[in-house]
């Protein structure tokens, strides 16, 4: 039996190792050079888990291994029995989370695969507001803001990935009574993709409780 031991911003890891090595091996004849992206590759993706068991590890350095398109694709696929879900989560839980949003349209849960969910995040377009659901420490986290599109490309301030983004207002409650002030963010607008890219939880979760302070 495969026990989950890989987050999805780990996968994303993984699959952007894969596509540059694969790449790499396309284009560098210097078996010196391929050498060095092999070692490199596998040490990247290593390094994307704080701990891993012998096991673990080795099968994850089997990277380093590879030489054809369909070896790296069987890889990937190898692993997703690996990879750990998102929290089940109901939609009374979400709806809990946001108590002031009375009519919260929360997204058709069994449509997603949170198999590459790192954050639930959806978009009511009736009153352009983005939700964001993040689980940590064995709780579910919400946040809700203003979500105003900019019609431009640039880096998110989650996945770090070149998207076309939104702004992400967030009001804040200061130590003041009735006293708000607001965070905002690059974002991106499409938050399937978002879940896709992220690599890293670090900049996510710095924006999260910078709003909750």
């Amino acid at each position: 039996m495969s026990i989950p031991f890989i987050r999805n911003h780990q996968y994303n890891v993984i699959k952007r190792q894969t596509e540059f090595l694969l790449r790499t091996l396309r284009t560098v004849a210097d078996r010196k050079v391929l050498e060095t992206v092999r070692y490199r590759a596998a040490l990247t993706i290593t390094e994307a888990f704080p701990s891993l068991t012998e096991d673990q590890r080795r099968m994850l350095e089997r990277i380093s291994t590879f030489e054809t398109a369909y070896e790296f694709q069987n890889y990937l696929t190898d692993l997703e029995a690996y990879v750990e879900p998102y929290p089940p989560i109901t939609e009374k839980q979400i709806q809990k989370l946001f108590p002031k949003s009375k009519k919260l349209k929360v997204p058709d849960l069994q449509a997603i695969d949170f198999r590459f969910v790192t954050y639930l995040g959806w978009v009511d377009v009736a009153t352009n507001r983005l939700f964001i659901v993040y689980p940590h420490e064995g709780k579910f986290i919400g946040i809700e803001g203003r979500i105003t599109p900019t019609n431009k490309k640039g880096y998110c301030m989650f996945c770090n990935r070149h998207q076309e983004l939104a702004f992400f207002t967030v009001k804040t409650k200061s130590a003041l009574p009735d006293n708000y002030s607001s965070i905002g963010q690059y974002v991106c607008i499409d938050n399937h993709a978002c879940n896709q890219s992220i690599a890293d939880t670090g900049s996510l979760e710095k924006f999260i409780f910078s709003v909750l302070k």
